[in-house]
């Protein structure tokens, strides 16, 4: 017997920073299935407890900022990170300490991936942290001088601040037509468009299912381009195969082979 690991039995580890929902729709549970459908594996961190269901966030409970930490250096003492993706830190002390322990991996490993979910607020305009909305928007600003590629959605743009060199990926479901167009930025320039025919009803999660196959598929050694066209093209498929728990926001169907 061995301890030994070989590249057939091991899988590419993607740590995830986010919060849990019970709704299972959202959060690490949306992040844990978009990263196994694509073949990696999430090492899950909770920053934050929810009350909320597929519609309405009630509650928030963030994690004190060192356990979030303790969780973290856990799975980072024994496991080779190859992307990190992050959702909401649940409060600016959070997002500090996450800031400074992706310094740390980064000191190991420069070229680590994050890919970051600027999360605001629910689709409803619901608080997913503690504090002022200036201390959530601060929060996703620390983030983002450490991401290497953000993941806004229109009105989430209008509120942060890219530094120079993070790359976008702005998703176009707030805006109206028939189709949901896609863009990604380099350098405030727009490198690429995909478009995507508008699928109806609304979904829980749908930023979550995004960002995290991106992350996998970066954590697989895909580069940038195709990773991008290949979480879209998985997150497209999850909505377009939803399916309901409740009344209101639908569910993706995650657990689908990537292509």
């Amino acid at each position: 017997m061995t301890d030994r690991m070989t590249a057939a039995d091991s899988a590419p580890c993607v740590l995830v920073f986010a919060g849990l929902d019970p709704s299972g729709g959202a959060g690490l549970a949306a992040d844990l299935l978009a990263i196994a459908a694509q073949g990696a594996h999430a090492l899950p961190v909770a920053t934050a407890l929810t009350a909320q269901d597929n519609e309405r966030v009630q509650a928030v409970a963030p994690v004190d900022a060192a356990f979030v930490l303790r969780q973290a250096e856990a799975v980072a003492a024994v496991c080779d990170i190859r992307a990190v993706k992050i959702g909401i830190p649940g409060s600016l002390e959070n997002a500090s300490a996450i800031a400074a322990f992706l310094r740390r991996l980064r000191a190991r490993n420069p070229q680590l991936p994050v890919v970051l979910d600027p999360v605001l607020a629910s689709g409803h305009g619901d608080a997913l942290g503690t504090g002022s909305a200036g201390d959530v928007v601060a929060a996703v600003a620390e983030l983002l001088t450490l991401a290497t590629i953000a993941l806004p959605n229109a009105p989430e743009l209008r509120r942060i601040s890219a530094p120079t060199g993070t790359q976008l990926l702005v998703t176009g479901g707030h805006d109206g037509g028939r189709f949901v167009t896609n863009r990604w930025y380099r350098d405030g320039a727009v490198v690429r468009r995909w478009r995507w025919p508008r699928l109806p009803g609304a979904f829980h999660g749908s930023g979550c299912t995004l960002a995290a196959a991106l992350a996998a598929r970066l954590a697989l050694g895909d580069d940038m381009p195709a990773a991008l066209g290949s979480a879209q093209a998985y997150c497209h498929a999850a909505l377009a195969q939803s399916y309901a728990i409740a009344p209101g926001q639908r569910i993706p169907r995650r657990f689908l082979p990537s292509e």
